[in-house]
């Protein structure tokens, strides 16, 4: 049975509203041999995404960035987890072992105003971690309604549907 390992930050209503539709996506009844792990990003390990064979993130879009809550996250399993580093302490392509496969990810991120600068970044550390974009990104302005909310069980749905082929 694969893995799909959807990790989040949802301090509002709205944030949380979008995790419950991607999780729910992932539940959908059409799909099989998926198992969903959901942990909040203060609480998912390296181990958990040791364990994962995809993963969608979400975050809301703070101050022009992901959330703090998403960032500890990734620095708590960077390394463990197959990050590359160049010798400057930026982000590399490299990277061995078998913590480091291409493995498919989504993002979701909820913004007030702006988005970009919060996309920019996700992407960047999951590229030095070698994972895939599988999906589009999904970034939501303003309120959440039910086309916001159907467009993240879409999100949810696709990633585990790409598990379950």
């Amino acid at each position: 049975m694969a893995t799909l390992l959807l990790v989040h930050h949802t301090p509002t209503a709205s944030v949380q509203a979008l995790a419950e539709a991607v999780t729910a996506g992932a539940h959908d009844p059409a799909i099989e041999r998926v198992e969903v792990v959901v942990r909040p990003a203060l609480e998912a390990r390296a181990d958990d995404v040791l364990a994962a064979d995809a993963y969608v993130l979400g975050t809301p879009a703070n101050f022009g960035y992901m959330s703090g809550a998403l960032k500890h996250f990734f620095d708590t399993i960077f390394l463990e987890a197959g990050g590359a580093l160049a010798d400057d302490g930026s982000a590399a392509g490299g990277g061995d072992g078998p913590a480091r496969r291409s493995k498919p990810y989504g993002l979701w991120i909820h913004g007030r105003y702006d988005t970009t600068g919060a996309v920019r970044a996700v992407q960047s550390i999951v590229g030095a971690l070698g994972w895939t974009q599988a999906a589009p990104v999904l970034e939501i302005l303003g309120d959440v309604g039910e086309p916001q909310r159907a467009a993240a069980y879409e999100l949810g749905a696709t990633l585990a549907a790409h598990l379950s082929a």
